[in-house]
């Protein structure tokens, strides 16, 4: 006769955080979604940076910065931000430099200023002719810096246009620098060519490794599918400087930014996250900001050492069928 041992219970599968072999998805947060602070709607998030006392600075592009705890995301402080004449920003792009204070970009003219931690105008910095929205230039509105990042230990700024200039190529969009001078200001310096993977994808952030890489998000929308957003590892060492160049229209001789794709944000696990609206894949939204938060430790058993801790955000637009969703990535570089 045989006699059966004792029932062992089954253990739950375990879940796959893997969104490819270089990127897991950790977790996701929808605390914030349709809410307020200090009267202040907490939303329409288009950029991230980490504070020099380690919280975390989320800025609006509704003209507000708001300062965030690292852990529970819930908002500590809103500061207002302005042009010169107290006119609102399309604040798109965020720097917290070495001395605490603020870069911004506007999108609308563009623009880059420098703000005190409570939001007086310090300086502006000066914007090749070529990158100014028409007439004044050749972007277009709604199109222009949406990236910001310091790079080279702060010694060089770089913005990223959203999409491309009038008269280049559709998708070569256009990554400017600046250097910082002997006063603290920034003064225009090399150019580079960055092409994105088709016309409807724009470049809504960057940010700069220790290395001189940078991370580089796509984004696009379609309406009745959803959103497309990758993840790609750009180097722009190698590039050409494309400050003298009219117009980029695939001419010979021009090195382009190299990229290496890290993970379509389609490809991750849900976790459990629900959209609003149709999405390749719920998890997905209007995402973007992106920042590097630090390293993983590596102490667990089987886990990499290296690996960034990556926080992307996405942009709600005061929109009920958007969510503002932040992201927590492993990124392998």
């Amino acid at each position: 006769m045989t006699v059966a041992g004792p029932a062992v219970a089954s253990a739950p599968a375990p879940v796959n955080h893997a969104c490819s072999p270089s990127v897991s998805l950790d977790r996701f947060s929808d605390v914030l979604d349709k809410t307020t602070y200090d009267g202040t709607f907490v939303g329409n998030l288009s950029a991230l940076a980490v504070d020099r006392d380690g919280s975390l600075a989320a800025l609006s592009d509704r003209s507000a910065l708001f300062d965030l705890d690292e852990r529970t995301l819930a908002p500590e402080s809103v500061v207002p931000l302005a042009d010169e004449k107290g006119a609102a920003l399309d604040s798109e792009g965020l720097v917290i430099d070495k001395d605490g204070t603020r870069l911004i970009t506007s999108e609308t003219e563009p623009s880059i200023r420098r703000y005190s931690a409570d939001g007086r105008i310090l300086d502006r910095l000066p914007v090749p002719a070529a990158l100014q929205v028409a007439p004044a230039g050749r972007a277009t509105a709604n199109q222009t810096f949406e990236g910001l990042t310091l790079m080279n230990g702060g010694r060089t700024l770089l913005a990223s246009m959203e999409y491309a200039l009038s008269g280049d190529t559709a998708g070569t969009v256009r990554f400017q620098t600046w250097t910082r001078t002997k006063n603290n200001h920034f003064k225009p310096a090399a150019q580079y060519a960055y092409r994105t993977d088709a016309a409807f994808l724009g470049v809504p952030e960057v940010q700069a490794l220790p290395d001189g890489r940078l991370l580089v998000l796509e984004r696009g929308f379609t309406s009745g599918v959803g959103n497309t957003v990758r993840l790609y590892l750009a180097d722009p060492r190698h590039a050409t400087d494309t400050s003298g160049i009219e117009n980029l229209t695939g001419q010979s001789g021009v090195r382009l930014i190299r990229k290496t794709l890290l993970t379509d944000i389609a490809s991750c696990p849900t976790l459990g996250a629900t959209a609003k609206q149709p999405q390749p894949n719920p998890l997905l939204d209007n995402i973007e900001g992106m920042v590097v938060t630090g390293h993983q430790k590596g102490h667990e058993k089987g886990q990499e050492k290296g690996r960034l801790k990556v926080l992307l955000v996405s942009d709600d637009n005061q929109n009920a069928v958007q969510t503002t969703r932040f992201s927590y990535l492993s990124v392998r570089v």
